[in-house]
């Protein structure tokens, strides 16, 4: 097994200790459960980080990329938590780090363009800008779906009239509703730009015709798409919250296939 992915695993290690605390917590409160899960998160944060400055994987690789978004989402879920010590963030925010981990070193291959590049042209320059942007778009979506499994979780307690104070402590359905709008619209512009940037490489690069056949570039255009009807739904045609959450969940998947599926004409 590559040395890198028996790193990964380590970190990945030190998160899944990180959500066993958080889930003892859960169900048995105890502060000092709290406490072993934001050291154990932290710990595989600060592995993580150091990983990705060792070894420098390439936003153009699916184990780049996916690492990457993982970093990101872990930041966010390592300050949030300090922030939100007693609401279950954490609970639904370690699997997705977990999660995308795991389907790095799993799901891809290694040994192919794992570094990223040193600039020395505009147009390395513009690749990795347009990776940079379906990353951050990335995260607002990974945030979007958080919020949104949160939103379906909360609504059935509701529906089923759970007592207050029971089960997992949970944001309203109004805050979350307002989480998720506002990763969407966040995350909206940042992947229309990184789609935009992705034709303009296409076109310099003379793969333009062919270049649509790529999965990642169908991928992008499916969950540009996919976008458009969500923020259409929310807007124009008011849809409950409850479906525009599980669309929400669907632009998820489609990211996640979108992120593995792999790039065939350029590269950042």
């Amino acid at each position: 097994m590559p040395i890198e992915r028996v790193t990964t695993l380590c970190f990945a290690a030190s998160y899944a200790v990180a959500m066993i605390f958080e889930l003892v917590h859960q169900y048995r409160p105890r502060p000092i459960m709290r406490l072993f899960s934001t050291i154990a998160g932290g710990a595989g944060l600060f592995a993580h980080s150091v990983f990705l400055l060792v070894q420098r994987p390439g936003l153009s690789t699916q184990f780049g990329s996916l690492l990457l978004l993982a970093w990101i989402v872990a930041v966010f879920y390592w300050f949030g938590s300090l922030h939100r010590s007693r609401s279950s963030w954490s609970l639904f925010a370690l699997p997705l780090v977990l999660g995308l981990v795991l389907l790095a070193v799993v799901w891809t291959p290694m040994g192919t363009a794992t570094t990223i590049p040193v600039v020395q042209n505009w147009e390395q320059f513009w690749g990795i800008l347009h990776g940079s942007l379906l990353l951050l778009a990335g995260v607002g979506i990974c945030v979007g779906f958080m919020a949104s499994v949160m939103y379906l979780v909360q609504a059935q307690r509701l529906k089923v009239k759970t007592p207050p104070g029971k089960g997992i402590p949970l944001l309203s359905l109004e805050r979350l509703e307002v989480m998720n709008r506002r990763a969407l619209n966040l995350a909206f512009p940042l992947l229309t730009a990184g789609v935009l940037v992705g034709a303009i490489l296409m076109l310099q690069e003379g793969v333009l015709e062919r270049g649509w056949l790529d999965a990642k570039v169908i991928g992008s255009l499916v969950l540009w798409g996919v976008f458009v009807l969500l923020l259409y739904l929310r807007y124009g045609a008011h849809l409950p919250g409850k479906r525009l959450a599980i669309l929400t969940i669907v632009a998820f998947a489609l990211l996640l296939i979108t992120l593995v599926s792999p790039s065939t004409h350029f590269a950042p």
